[in-house]
């Protein structure tokens, strides 16, 4: 199974292979150029002899299994990093004393997963930040703003400048940042992931505004798990593994299977298993679950042992089922059960206390403490829930080891902050963090975003390996493919109700599509 993403319900574009074997750019001439570039953190080689040429009016997607050099080619790019050795060429020139400044420059810009907007300050501030106009110290904010709008209005975006950057979905704020980029001279942009964690019209929003900067001779670097929006989106792809490039080639020259291949080395296939028949037992029962327009009348029940879904487009009601759930807020009515026994809503402790897990799909700002250990984030829920204030170090990094090795945590170095681990690794130990508790019942949110193809694979033999432990658990996702690989069930909601409901074995990847669309099926 390869990464799919929420695009997919609605995507209009269609991949072609073609024969091709080498690149062709938009121009002959690169705007940047990296020639056998390397860069090493300790005893650890990030990049080793990296080559690559950026042009304009070109679309260029980096791929490759989490650790396997983006982010620090990345931040070679964009001047984060130095080089260890190597050469940068900008427009044909060798540039020495690459930094962050001078990268910008040069054109050079990025914008990150994590957005940068400062969330208070109205649109058009945001995007003339350290270039407010004056006159005689004095801000012109008339200029302000009509200088704003035109750097929206030149890339197609109609986003209101007056309005507060927090106000904002997280596809308006890249569109913003990225125009902020673009008006500062951007030649080269970097967009990290852009569409993670997006619905299916955020993200053609995000895919639409790509090709306008395509179309504008912008050199577009585009990193993305998603394979088949890569497919879709890009002109050229390079494949990174192990710090090094091991093919680049145009995107018509590959197809899904094909590129999985590049970046991992081998063929990855993520196999629905044979599992025993669910239990008689009702371990998760729901029943008028209700908050606002997002959900109404909700009901499920999820035997012990069991997997059911709730899919529907990004969102629609599925998006709520974490909050409400945990306890983090009220809903406006429902009756939440586990094993029998009623949960007071709005309560966390209540919730957990009940044996209730509720993993979110928002692990850097909800699921894990970024400035703690990996081993500190692996035991923390054991910790806080046996009341045990005081602890043996010794005892508790026992606990993290088997649990490091049980759920295959990988890092460089034996424990470092949990937030320097790839998105696959972290998103391990998050689950690892909660699964380790034994749950009677588990929410879990869209657990695989944001990771690669071989960590999909593994995250879902450990769900496999949760419900054959009895624990009845509901999964909330954006995704079909994923959907097929691990529910028994799945129940379709659109407008915050439930529509349908149908046992996977009686429906088929296309139909499914089809139901969450609104078409035959549903």
């Amino acid at each position: 199974m390869t990464p799919v993403s929420p695009s997919t319900l609605d995507r209009e574009d269609t991949v072609t292979a073609a024969p091709a074997t080498t690149a062709t750019p938009a121009t002959d001439t690169a705007v940047v150029r990296l020639r056998e570039v390397c860069k090493s953190f300790g005893g650890a080689v990030a990049l080793n002899n990296v080559s690559l040429d950026l042009y304009p009016g070109e679309v260029h997607a980096l791929m490759g299994m989490n650790g396997a050099g983006k982010s620090t080619l990345v931040k070679v790019l964009s001047g984060v990093h130095g080089p260890d050795s190597g050469r940068i060429e900008v427009a044909g020139r060798p540039q020495s004393a690459w930094s962050t400044r001078r990268a910008r420059r040069q054109g050079v810009s990025i914008v990150p997963q994590r957005r940068e907007l400062v969330l208070g300050l109205t649109v058009a501030e945001n995007i003339m930040l350290g270039d407010l106009p004056t006159r005689r110290s004095v801000v012109r904010w008339s200029s302000v703003t009509e200088i704003a709008r035109n750097a929206l209005a030149q890339l197609g975006i109609d986003i209101d400048v007056t309005r507060p950057a927090g106000e904002l979905t997280v596809a308006e704020q890249t569109m913003v940042e990225v125009a902020r980029e673009v008006r500062r001279g951007g030649r080269v942009l970097i967009l990290d992931e852009p569409t993670a964690c997006l619905g299916a019209a955020a993200a053609a929003q995000i895919r639409a505004l790509v090709r306008r900067l395509r179309d504008s001779g912008v050199a577009v670097v585009f990193i993305s798990h998603y394979i088949d929006e890569v497919l879709a989106i890009a002109d050229r792809v390079t494949v990174l593994r192990e710090g090094a490039v091991v093919t680049s080639y145009p995107v018509g020259a590959t197809d899904e299977a094909g590129l999985v291949r590049d970046m991992v080395g081998r063929d990855v296939v993520s196999v629905r298993p044979a599992r025993a028949p669910a239990r008689d037992e009702i371990g998760l029962r729901i029943r008028d679950l209700s908050q606002g327009r997002f959900l109404d009348g909700f009901d499920v029940d999820v035997r012990d042992g069991e997997i059911v879904a709730v899919l529907g487009p990004a969102g629609d009601g599925q998006s709520r089922l974490f909050d409400l759930l945990s306890g983090r807020r009220r809903p406006d009515r429902g009756t939440l059960t586990v094993g029998g026994k009623r949960v007071p809503p709005g309560r966390v402790g209540r919730s957990l206390a009940s044996g209730l897990r509720c993993v979110t799909g928002d692990r850097r700002r909800l699921g894990l403490v970024p400035e703690l250990s990996v081993d500190e984030n692996l035991v923390l829920a054991e910790d806080r829930l046996a009341g045990r204030v005081v602890q043996r170090w010794d005892r508790l990094g026992r606990r993290a080891a088997a649990l490091r090795d049980e759920y295959r945590v990988v890092s460089l170095t034996r424990n470092p902050a949990v937030d320097r681990l790839s998105g696959g690794n972290q998103q391990k130990v998050l689950l690892a963090k909660w699964f380790a508790t034994e749950p009677a019942a588990c929410l879990l949110e869209d657990p695989t975003n944001g990771v690669d193809i071989a960590a999909m694979a593994e995250i879902h033999t450990l769900i496999d390996r949760l419900a054959e432990r009895g624990a009845a658990v509901l999964l909330a996702s954006s995704s079909c493919d994923e959907v097929m690989r691990l529910a028994d069930r799945v129940i379709i909601v659109r407008d915050g109700r439930a529509i349908a409901e149908h046992k996977i074995d009686d429906i088929t990847r296309d139909e499914l599509i089809a139901a969450v669309l609104g078409g035959e099926g549903a």
